[in-house]
């Protein structure tokens, strides 16, 4: 009998939907932002290394103190078919021209079965490090492949916007009143008030309130 937390396991994502974005900070003669958008069929390089620092006990030669150390990311290799578009080879080149920041950030988005947002890996200070052609053969129809690798910053990696989370508020209130002289003298008041609220699925309500009185 399966347990209540094998039966709410989500499945897994896979690997072929997923788009690749590189907006950058600057724009060099012949680049247009986004740099790359969806493009990419294949994309690797996304981790992160921490380098722990080891400390030996004295007196204890079968135990070690390990504390945090530097964390290192690696690099980000894409490819994708070659086609006119030439914005990865003009970025590299003016990002390799001394005293320019053509750095990019970079939002690598992977998708769900039903085609929407599900993770985002978002990385910061983007630069490109090498760009290969594609390999050449006369003999094979292949499609020619070429590749950008790049290193970065910083990686983080975010769930996409939960809808719904505007915020809306309405309100009304309204006051009569009515007097008559003649014998007799009488006053009657009513007054009643709306509030509504709308924040998205964990934030919302609504208050109605009414009061009358006759003198």
């Amino acid at each position: 009998m399966g347990t209540a937390e094998r039966e709410n396991t989500l499945p897994p994502f896979s690997t072929f939907n997923f788009e690749v974005t590189l907006t950058l900070n600057e724009l060099p003669e012949g680049v247009s932002n986004p740099i790359c958008d969806a493009a990419f069929s294949e994309c690797s390089g996304l981790d992160m290394t921490m380098e722990p620092k080891t400390i030996a006990n004295g007196g204890n030669n079968q135990h070690q103190s390990h504390r945090m150390g530097p964390v290192t990311y690696g690099r980000l290799t894409l490819k994708r078919g070659m086609t006119e578009n030439l914005h990865i080879w003009n970025w590299f080149k003016a990002a390799s021209t001394p005293g320019k920041d053509y750095t990019a950030a970079g939002d690598i988005t992977m998708k769900n079965a039903d085609g929407e947002d599900a993770v985002i890996y978002k990385l910061e200070e983007c630069l490109p490090v090498k760009v290969s052609g594609p390999t050449l053969n006369a003999q094979t129809g292949q499609v020619a492949i070429e590749e950008l690798q790049l290193v970065y910053a910083r990686m983080t990696i975010e769930l996409p916007d939960q809808p719904g989370a505007g915020f809306s508020a309405s309100a009304g209130f309204e006051v009569s009143a009515s007097a008559s002289l003649g014998g007799s003298a009488g006053f009657n008041a009513s007054a009643s008030a709306n509030l509504s609220v709308s924040g998205g699925p964990e934030l919302s309500g609504s208050f109605n309130a009414d009061a009358s009185a006759n003198f």
